[in-house]
């Protein structure tokens, strides 16, 4: 079985194979018996991501700054801080980038920078990557009405990677509700994980809440944590109107993603997307860039 993680380029429509922090790792917690165990038994738990988390807090993190920054060849001149000025890992993986750093399109956008998949309709494509891995409304918002409010609707997915900017945005202007908080496991959402399920955004830690818009009906943006995401951070005013692009929050260290569910027939994902989707294949995306038009 083959791991390497590999995706498109939008710009070049290249393929590229993904460097990813801990790949061994994964691959034995996903695929390996022993693995499998120490998963279920540790990794998954609160605790560990706690403990971790309160590391990257602390100035003893701060000697993996610039190694990290070397590995991944993060350009810090895109963010606001210099190197010396970060207190920890942690301030440092959430950091802020500088203004119009970031351009924002016209239509829908992506609320974070990563690697996407989307489907037109979430109800007719449940597979993703490998036969067997439904993905259900219903176990993932613990509500019927507002399943039934998504359902035949388009879903994206944008995959934050640990070297990525962990700070995500509103896809679109409106009005913003009260993020609510859904409890779950740790799972990592790398597709080496993925792979096996889709079912870890059901299982997971999560947060949604609602963006009630003009033209594209209601937006629901979900944050999902994973191993090692200490906590997810909403930093937007609730019941407010927000503008496309503001700020919405961050994620502490660790993998994490944004789920963003449609209402039917309000909008149409970008064919590129989607043609990578059904390949197998995720896009890399920007915060900012168009993801999809409204119909």
């Amino acid at each position: 079985m083959g791991f390497e993680i590999k995706y498109i380029d939008r710009a070049s429509k290249k393929l590229i194979t993904e460097k990813v922090p801990g790949f061994s790792a994964l691959r034995f917690l996903y695929y390996n018996p022993f693995g499998k165990l120490a998963l279920n038994g540790v990794v998954k738990r609160k605790f560990l991501s706690y403990i971790f988390g309160q590391f990257m807090n602390s100035k003893l993190s701060r000697p993996w700054i610039r190694s990290f920054i070397d590995n991944y060849n993060i350009e810090l001149s895109d963010y606001k801080k210099e190197l010396y000025k970060f207190r920890s890992f942690n301030d440092f993986f959430y950091r802020e980038l500088k203004p119009n750093k970031r351009s924002i399109a016209n239509d829908i956008v992506s609320p974070a920078d990563g690697k996407i998949v989307a489907f037109d309709c979430v109800e007719k494509n449940t597979l993703f990557y490998v036969k067997g891995s439904e993905f259900s409304l219903s176990d993932f918002l613990k509500e019927e009405d507002l399943s039934e409010k998504y359902r035949n609707g388009s879903l994206a997915i944008i995959r934050l990677a640990p070297s990525d900017y962990h700070r995500f945005h509103f896809p679109a202007s409106g009005n913003i509700n009260q993020s609510k908080r859904i409890k779950g496991k740790y799972y990592s959402v790398s597709p080496i994980a993925m792979k096996k399920s889709l079912e870890i955004f059901c299982q997971n830690k999560r947060e949604y809440s609602t963006l009630k818009t003009e033209k594209l009906g209601d937006i629901l943006i979900s944050e999902i944590g994973a191993t090692f995401v200490g906590s997810i951070q909403q930093t937007y005013k609730p019941n407010t109107f927000v503008k496309k692009g503001n700020e919405k929050g961050y994620f502490a260290f660790g993998g994490s993603s944004i789920l963003l569910l449609f209402e039917k027939g309000k909008i149409k994902i970008d064919d590129d997307i989607i043609e990578n989707t059904k390949n197998g294949l995720e896009t890399n995306i920007m915060v900012g860039e168009r993801i999809a038009t409204p119909l």
